[in-house]
């Protein structure tokens, strides 16, 4: 298996049947692009921050990992390529957001919506490889394994007022509402996270999985998806969006656990 290093991702391939994909945590910005932002949108701050460093034990266990290289203000790699929304009736962070979570303007004022074209030239250059790659590691799983595990990893801010009500709960854990993995996957995670008490925790809450999760997420085919939402408050100093050693390591920890779980899961264990 050979690794990848394209301008779009970085792939690490491992043997295991799990992925891990990190759609948000790219910090690049074509310089074209960053020439129209506003400094909010310089400043990246609805970025997936440090969600790499988190998770930097995943190759180790044999995982493959897929990362993001580009901000999710040049596109969102875990929407809809016709931008449908997952969340009816909710605001919309968009395929190619011209607002932050909190809603200041990414482009300057009056700016509510690029050009169909330019969205249409983003989705190519930067949504498809992405993706490209990431079906590929899932048919290759399938093929060598007979099932393959997709872990879509994320991060937000433990309040954003835009998006939801009140303070996030550490760890959201998103199944599309069960339809995206075997009940069997989850029922060890739920274990483990009930034997802890230092985080708070939900299963489809405010996130049920995004694009990735519910795209690709098909038990009934042999692809078991999930998304884990972190909120940065439980690893991160929020207010100047530095990464807390000491807060991330019981984190860590914990995380080590739950992608231990995934990776002890087959279909065989869920037929009996």
């Amino acid at each position: 298996m050979h690794d990848t290093d394209s301008a779009i991702f970085q792939l690490r391939r491992g043997s295991a049947p799990l992925i891990v994909s990190m759609p948000h945590v790219g910090a690049r910005v074509p310089e074209q692009i960053e020439h129209g932002f506003t400094p909010v949108a310089r400043a990246l701050t609805d970025t997936d921050w440090f969600v790499d460093r988190l998770y930097d034990f995943v190759p180790e266990l044999g995982a493959s990992v897929i990362t993001a290289r580009y901000s999710r203000y040049v596109i969102d790699l875990n929407r809809p390529p016709n931008d449908a929304a997952l969340y009816p009736g909710m605001t919309s962070t968009g395929l190619c957001p011209t607002h932050s979570f909190a809603g200041e303007p990414l482009y300057g004022s009056g700016v509510d919506a690029l050009p169909a074209a330019e969205v249409e030239l983003r989705r190519q250059r930067y949504w498809q490889p992405y993706h490209d790659a990431l079906a590929r590691l899932i048919v290759d799983n399938r093929r060598r394994l007979g099932f393959a595990v997709l872990l879509d990893a994320h991060s937000i801010r433990s309040r954003v007022p835009r998006l939801f009500t009140g303070r996030l709960p550490d760890i959201n854990i998103g199944t599309a509402d069960g339809a995206s993995c075997h009940p069997d996957l989850m029922e060890p995670l739920l274990a483990i996270l009930a034997a802890q008490s230092q985080f708070s925790y939900v299963v489809n809450g405010r996130f049920k999985g995004g694009h990735i999760t519910r795209h690709y997420g098909s038990p009934a085919d042999g692809v078991h998806a999930l998304q884990i939402e972190l909120a940065q408050v439980s690893y991160v100093d929020e207010d100047h969006l530095s990464y807390d050693e000491a807060r991330a390591a019981p984190l860590r920890e914990l995380l080590q656990r739950l992608v231990a779980s995934l990776l002890r899961f087959s279909p065989a264990m869920a037929s009996r």
